[in-house]
């Protein structure tokens, strides 16, 4: 892990994104790494306790909940789990799939999941989501203001989304609350250190390793963990999974989570990100560190 962490210290490639004021604002060479194995142990290198905004890595623990409450036959009946070949804050892919969510780490698809959640007001819907994430972490999470402000500001597109899925049944709440509800669960502010204990209670079949609770049921942690093999690195995933073997989920936060199945989790934060809204150094550790240590799924 010190060795990934020195070998890529140095590397300039990519840029924060622009698009959302406040992270574009994040200094840009902060680089963490953190391991979470099951039996507690984590191990860090570099900035882990710097607070980032976990963005749509909070797509993973917002499914995890729906999951618990509905079952996966349900959630896959209602949402799907098929890659759209669209970027994932398209508008044209809903239209194509007639205003069917396709995912539930696109876009409209984490909205839609947000407003699965039996909830009985905004706020209520609000707390399961950041009660369930403190769960995941190990201890309580709370929401960057800033960062949630600076989103609403720009979140019209999503808005819009929330809207065409109204339009088609696929929305079950009101569409405003569920957009801003999803907003605010992306403004959520974490530590490398909590994404990957975060992680590892998914890899540690969904008992906390360090808190030891059973936050989610073993049997959900396969489709977890079959969607973010399959769209956690956006229009990027493909490669990610050839180079790693590995499930992920990333943010545009600079967060990127990877899961070893019943030996550890993965967290790395960078902010600069490629083009398709990945952390660079993040990909390059995740690869760097499957190879070392045989970690790839698809190599065993």
């Amino acid at each position: 892990m010190t060795s990934a962490h020195q070998t890529f210290s140095s590397d300039k490639g990519g840029a924060n994104a622009s698009y959302i004021p406040y992270l574009a604002s994040v200094p840009s060479d902060l680089f963490g790494i953190a391991i979470s194995f099951p039996d507690g142990q984590v191990l860090e290198v570099g900035d882990t306790k710097y607070e980032f905004a976990i963005e749509s890595i909070s797509k993973v623990f917002t499914l995890a909940k729906v999951l618990e409450e509905i079952g996966k036959d349900k959630f896959l009946a209602t949402i799907g789990s098929d890659a759209t070949g669209e970027p994932f804050n398209s508008v044209i892919a809903l239209e194509l799939h007639k205003e069917h969510p396709s995912n539930p780490f696109d876009n409209a698809g984490a909205i839609a999941t947000v407003s699965l959640l039996n909830a009985k007001s905004a706020d209520d819907r609000w707390n399961q989501i950041i009660s369930t994430y403190s769960l995941f972490a190990g201890r309580d999470l709370t929401v960057n203001e800033e960062v949630y402000k600076s989103e609403s500001d720009t979140n019209a597109h999503n808005r819009g989304i929330s809207w065409l899925l109204k339009n088609s049944g696929k929305m079950f709440t009101d569409p405003d609350q569920a957009c801003d509800v999803y907003t605010r669960q992306c403004s959520v502010a974490i530590t490398c250190r909590d994404l990957a204990i975060m992680g590892g209670t998914i890899a540690n079949h969904g008992v906390n390793p360090v808190t030891k609770k059973q936050v989610i049921s073993r049997e959900n942690v396969q489709p977890i963990l079959a969607e973010m093999a399959m769209n956690g690195l956006y229009d990027n995933t493909g490669t990610w999974l050839y180079n790693t073997g590995l499930p992920g989920k990333s943010g545009v936060g600079g967060g990127i989570l990877a899961i070893v199945p019943g030996v550890c989790a993965l967290a790395v934060f960078a902010p600069p990100l490629d083009v398709f809204g990945n952390s660079v150094k993040g990909q390059k550790v995740g690869a760097f560190l499957s190879e070392k240590l045989g970690w790839s799924l698809l190599n065993k």
